[in-house]
């Protein structure tokens, strides 16, 4: 399965839905293999900031080829990969919300979300990558 324009869309409207289910604003943002940007919406109100962290957050699950919740322990004072965020122009994102999005070929994108407290953009990026995996799931 590609992840292209139509793909981000549904993937930006189920993680959407989950915002609007739980009421926050976020900004949720689909790039593909590469890093590059296929699509991001920003919810009304949402935080301007939140436009490059969801960005990013897409852009370092991609780059790192993991989760940037599973970043977070690793990278505080004194741990093996402490200062990680500094590196790359300051694009690494290690706390959640940026989830990998993988087909049978390996990884073709992600999702980043940012707009919310940690654990709330977490949940909406996993609704939208749970929708990517039903999508390729269906494929097989």
């Amino acid at each position: 399965m590609k992840l292209g324009l139509e793909v981000a869309k549904e993937l930006i409207a189920r993680a959407e839905e989950e915002a609007e289910r739980i009421g926050v604003q976020m900004v949720i943002t689909i790039v593909d293999d590469g890093g590059n940007l296929i699509a991001s919406h920003r919810m009304d109100d949402a935080w301007l900031a939140s436009i490059d962290i969801a960005e990013n957050k897409a852009w370092t699950a991609v780059a790192l080829k993991t989760k940037t919740a599973d970043l977070a322990e690793a990278t505080t004072p004194h741990s093996e990969l402490f200062g990680l965020n500094t590196t790359n122009n300051g694009r690494i994102v290690v706390f959640g919300g940026g989830i990998p999005l993988e087909n049978e070929n390996g990884i073709v994108g992600a999702i980043g979300v940012s707009g919310s407290s940690v654990e709330n953009d977490i949940r909406v990026a996993e609704a939208g990558a749970e929708l990517f995996t039903q999508q390729v799931e269906k494929m097989r």
